[in-house]
């Protein structure tokens, strides 16, 4: 009896690692599956549209293709543009949105939380807020041109307004879905209004703003590209609109190529801080 007992957590000891190898094995598969996957549509997607616009199906001046697209990249990077070298122009637009989210980001946090912990604030701006939210905010692109000028201070004023209503809406969200109890069991501790909000409402919310960031980044792209488009200097959409301007299509789909891969950077570096952020909730999730 006393063999079977101690023989017992033994081979429970073996069965676990071997259960969780097959888990990361079977991870590892689905993994490499799914990028496989990717990888092949893009293939085929990219190999249809020059299929199709060699043969002259789809018009090749209007829709141009992916070999005269990866031309025109190539151009800009070893020749520069006619604003100077492609990485000033990224440069230029990415600061622009990095600027206007940073701004946006912090704005929509702060008056989230403040509206989702006071309610007074809420009853008096709420009205005001969906107003301006049911506002077009692409439309004040070229008010703030006018305001602002041709420089970058239009650019990161269109990007704010674009990002800080998501932040904001998630942020007021976040501080009215804290648990009740964790601000109770606070304020028997003797915690105030402040360290309740530092301490438990703001870790709380925190999960409920980095969602709102991933997709905040990529509206401050689009605020930063709208103003250049209008009106600017330089920049990745003063790009786009000369490309227009002069009938190049493949310079139009470049343009958008290069912003997709900044943009795709910019949600891998998100997703990345975010893990390391919240990786109690992998191991918790794990148990």
């Amino acid at each position: 009896m006393s063999h079977e007992v101690l023989s017992t957590p033994v081979v429970d000891t073996v069965k676990a690692p071997n259960r969780a190898q097959s888990r990361a094995r079977a991870a590892r598969r689905r993994k490499a599956v799914v990028t496989g996957a990717r990888v092949l549509l893009l293939i085929g997607v990219l190999g249809l549209w020059e299929l199709l616009a060699r043969t002259k199906t789809i018009d090749p001046f209007n829709f141009s293709m992916p070999s005269k697209i990866w031309d025109q990249i190539y151009t800009w990077i070893t020749h520069g543009t006619a604003l100077g070298s492609l990485g000033e122009q990224i440069w230029y637009t990415l600061h622009e949105a990095l600027l206007g989210w940073v701004i946006g980001v912090v704005a929509g946090v702060v008056f989230g939380i403040a509206l989702g912990r006071i309610a007074f604030l809420a009853d008096v701006l709420g009205p005001y807020i969906k107003v301006l939210n049911s506002i077009p905010r692409i439309v004040l692109a070229p008010i703030f041109v006018i305001w602002f000028g041709l420089g970058p201070a239009s650019k990161v004023a269109s990007a704010v307004v674009l990002v800080f209503f998501p932040v904001f809406f998630n942020a007021f969200q976040g501080a009215r879905e804290v648990d009740r109890n964790l601000v109770a069991n606070a304020r028997i501790l003797g915690a105030s209004d402040r360290r309740v909000t530092l301490q438990v409402v703001i870790p709380s919310a925190t999960s409920w703003i980095f969602t709102s960031l991933h997709v905040s980044f990529g509206f401050a792209l689009i605020g930063a590209i709208v103003g250049e488009y209008i009106g600017a200097t330089k920049g990745i959409g003063l790009l786009v609109a000369q490309s227009q301007g002069t009938f190049n299509a493949a310079g139009v789909y470049a343009a958008m190529v290069i912003l997709a891969v900044v943009a795709l950077v910019a949600e891998g570096l998100l997703t990345f801080a975010e893990s390391r952020i919240f990786r109690w909730k992998a191991s918790g999730s794990d148990s």
